[in-house]
């Protein structure tokens, strides 16, 4: 296997900036069952359990990340969070207009996201929460957590085989949370169809300008692993991400991003984004 996993290495290139990581991130992957969508509907999905439950458990730190308290999630708010998986899991979702929908993903992976890592906790990382399938396995990514419409999910299926294709917006890295400080925050709010694109540009702004998103030190110019891994979601080249970074950029970065045409590195921090950490 090594063997093979080092032919695949030399064979296919990669951009200067990018990892052999890359080459493992999951694609976007249609699942066609889920297209269906009325966009004639005007019903509202109500996320205000969800929304309360975020204000209780996610803190907003002074460095700028939002911590989540999973001591809570895993003690005497593990009740409620179970009520809101309950609660999503039971919509009919293909009755709901486009923008009902991408709130709805949304929301329903953040909150399978804390219920594993609750059902688990105390761990360091998520990705020590290996129960997914399959020898190479890591983490509960492919692990099937939850059933909609009758069809059981993982939170990749509901990334990579729902929001991604669907949508096609690389804003939706930053809504999707897992678990991890190097993440985008994961929103004290639920996201709703009628804030939603409010809610994404706010989420594309804040980690843009965090040193998690874009690092400038010493003339080298570090970004995300997410963009490494999915960065076909931002235009499939060093360009086209330093475009999508300018867009987002304040002033002051935007400035420091004009002298530079390529990305030096990649970093992240898989550690978990606990509030007691």
């Amino acid at each position: 296997m090594r063997r093979v996993l080092l032919a695949v290495l030399l064979v296919l290139p990669l951009a200067a900036f990018t990892s052999a990581e890359r080459l493992f991130a999951p694609s976007a992957d249609l699942w066609a069952r889920w297209q269906r969508h009325d966009p004639a509907a005007t019903a509202v999905i109500d996320f205000g359990l969800w929304d309360d439950l975020l204000q209780r458990v996610v803190v907003p730190g002074t460095d700028g990340i939002n911590r989540v308290d999973y001591a809570a999630l895993a003690g005497g708010e593990a009740a409620a969070l179970d009520r809101v998986v309950a609660e999503l899991a039971a919509v009919a979702i293909g009755r709901y207009d486009r923008d009902q929908q991408r709130a709805y993903w949304i929301n329903l992976y953040n909150a399978v996201t804390l219920q594993v890592v609750a059902r688990h906790y105390p761990v360091a990382s998520i990705r020590d929460i290996d129960i997914s399938p399959g020898w190479f396995a890591d983490g509960p990514w492919d692990a099937e957590l939850v059933s909609v419409e009758g069809e059981a999910l993982t939170l990749n299926d509901i990334e990579h085989r729902i929001l991604r294709p669907i949508w096609q917006d690389p804003r939706l890295h930053y809504a999707v949370n897992c678990a991890s400080l190097g993440c985008p925050n994961l929103a004290a709010r639920a996201y709703s169809g009628e804030v939603g694109e409010a809610m994404l540009e706010q989420a594309a702004h804040d980690f843009v300008n965090h040193p998690r998103g874009v690092n400038l030190s010493a003339g080298r110019l570090v970004v995300s692993k997410i963009y490494d891994w999915f960065l076909e979601n931002f235009g499939g080249s060093s360009g086209s991400l330093l475009a999508h970074l300018r867009y987002y950029a304040a002033p002051p970065l935007a400035a420091s991003l004009d002298a530079h045409d390529e990305i030096d590195g990649t970093a992240y921090n898989w550690l978990l984004n606990d509030l007691d950490g």
